[in-house]
């Protein structure tokens, strides 16, 4: 193993957390012990980790949380006090070698093939095949679910809130505080990232993961200046010349003038929020981002604002604009605008009609969508409670399905045709057509030869017998890579950054009318038909015969 890997994966380890084997549900700890009992310690299995629904009414996903699957396989192992732990919770008829067995397992005889991480992906294809020992396999199951789950459906949102943003609009994740406890916020901020966002006010998340991290204050930070009076500095040093300038007389002057060019009367604004964006001025004259509707925007907030972005001006330093957190977001950052420019025309400032406009307040998609219709003008999106929750739908369901056992096809049978599995050992590929874009996901037997660029492929529907096409691949991406084999990472994870990239070169791959927020077109997964015929020719052994009397 290299030195970049060594150092990988002690970075790996380092970041592991609570993900542990005890991370599991009971039954797959007495399945384990079952399948001890019953002499199937030799037994290899195979298991594909797959979802059957797109969420958010979309028709396309996000795959995120391999890195940390790849963690657990490489951290997996059953400490004293664990062993001690189950002994206790556990029939007392257990036998103890059992204890002992579970104590020596390790991941070594576990082969993982994944698509890569960041990667559009679809219904019934597996994200994750889990080749080995069936004991550790089984074990492995709910870890690796909860693991993909939320990080898929977080970093599926996440671009759906980029897609609707368009590209030169910033979004920030604010969700920390309305997280599903502190785990959920992590991981929220980790792939929200992922999924496009620029940054995060999570700090641990931007030590952890390399996250910008942005902010600036509440309105208990405004509400705690009531007058003038309460400010106890009123100097600041000038960015060039280091001569001080007093922020308290200049603001003041500039809003006597500027209140005219805005038509908002002095007396109407309110001196302690003046005096609390003096003083964060002050604090932070190089980052000045002001909160501006703790009272009112129009008659308080912007004209505050203004007045300290100028004597900040006069002082060497620019502003850097203001955040809405309340009221009609559309109207009041359109006022917010047209003031910059009116300023930024009367006093010969172009820098000042470009100052950010970040908004937030309970924002979600169709917030956006219909702040798009009523042509905003904001620059940033601080989105929380609607992006980290996934309140639209907030659970995936990806399920760990047994796919083959000892070289044997194995098929999960229901009356709900959706939940029936695609049996074996599969590979999976991405058919692209001449423009470009992907036209099909097919599955096919693992024996079988891959797809030939300019040669016809039959793709079926895996169970209706009608629904079949032809296609001729300009292009063919072979889906799966073999992540972890022999006890190690055999690729290693790329960085976060990288990640957020592949998401939105992944997607660009995809047509419009896929990605569309309203009515989207399904994306194609078929089945060769040769795993067809396999799939039905299972499925009738089976089933069983039914008798009339």
């Amino acid at each position: 193993m290299s030195n970049n890997e060594l150092s990988t994966n002690r970075i790996m380890a380092r970041q592991n957390g609570i993900v542990q084997p005890l991370l599991t549900d009971l039954y797959q700890i007495t399945m384990a012990y079952a399948y001890w009992k019953s002499g199937k310690v030799n037994d290899v299995a195979v298991f594909d980790l797959f979802f059957r629904t797109n969420p958010f009414q979309g028709e396309f996903t996000i795959f995120a949380g391999l890195e940390e699957c790849l963690k657990f396989l490489q951290n997996f192992h059953y400490s004293d006090s664990d062993i001690e732990y189950l002994m206790h919770i556990l029939p007392d008829n257990i036998e103890p070698e059992f204890f002992a067995y579970l104590k020596d397992l390790t991941c070594k005889d576990i082969k993982l093939s994944a698509i890569e991480e960041g990667s559009v992906v679809f219904p019934r294809v597996p994200l994750l095949r889990i080749e080995g020992p069936l004991i550790i396999a089984q074990l492995l199951e709910t870890t690796l679910l909860t693991l993909v789950n939320f990080a898929s459906l977080m970093a599926t949102n996440a671009a759906r809130y980029r897609m609707v943003a368009g590209k030169n609009v910033s979004l920030l994740e604010f969700g920390l505080r309305r997280a599903q406890g502190p785990d959920g916020g992590l991981s929220a901020s980790k792939y929200a990232y992922v999924g496009g966002f620029d940054g995060t006010s999570n700090v641990l998340a931007g030590k952890m993961f390399n996250i910008p991290v942005k902010g600036t204050h509440a309105h208990s930070f405004v509400t705690s200046f009531s007058t003038l009076d309460d400010i106890t500095s009123v100097v600041l040093r000038h960015a060039d010349t280091h001569e001080q300038c007093n922020i308290l007389e200049l603001s003041l002057e500039w809003r006597r003038r500027i209140s005219s060019i805005i038509d908002v009367s002095p007396e109407e604004a309110s001196d302690g929020e003046l005096a609390a964006l003096m003083s964060y001025a002050i604090a932070f004259p190089t980052g000045f981002l002001a909160l501006v509707d703790t009272y009112d925007v129009k008659r308080s907030g912007l004209l505050n604002f203004c007045a300290v972005a100028l004597a900040l001006n006069d002082c060497g330093y620019r502003a850097v604009g203001i955040r809405i957190d309340s009221g009609d977001l559309a109207y009041l950052s359109v006022l917010a605008r047209s003031t910059f420019e009116q300023i930024a025309e009367e006093f010969k400032l172009p820098w000042f009609s470009k100052l950010t406009i970040v908004a937030s307040n309970d924002i979600n998609e169709e917030t956006i969508l219909s702040l798009n219709e009523q042509g905003h003008k904001i620059d940033c999106f601080g989105i929380g409670t609607h992006l980290v929750t996934c309140q639209r739908q907030p659970a995936l369901g990806c399920v760990y399905k047994l796919v083959e056992i000892n070289g044997q096809p194995r098929i999960k049978l229901s009356q709900d045709v959706g939940k029936v599995t695609i049996p074996g050992h599969k590979e999976a590929y991405r058919l692209f057509g001449a423009d470009g874009h992907a036209l099909i996901d097919l599955l096919q037997r693992s024996s079988e030869p891959a797809p030939i660029i300019g040669q016809k492929v039959l793709c079926r529907h895996p169970f209706q017998e009608s629904k079949r096409a032809y296609v001729i691949p300009s292009k063919v991406e072979h889906l799966y890579k073999v992540y972890w084999s022999d006890g190690g990472v055999c690729i290693s994870p790329k960085p976060l950054s990288q990640v957020r990239e592949r998401v939105q070169s992944s997607l660009r791959t995809l047509r419009q009318d896929i990605k569309r927020n309203l009515n989207p077109t399904p994306y194609k997964v078929a089945v060769s038909d040769d795993l067809y015929n396999f799939i039905h020719d299972l499925w009738l052994q089976n089933a069983p015969i039914g008798e009339l009397s």
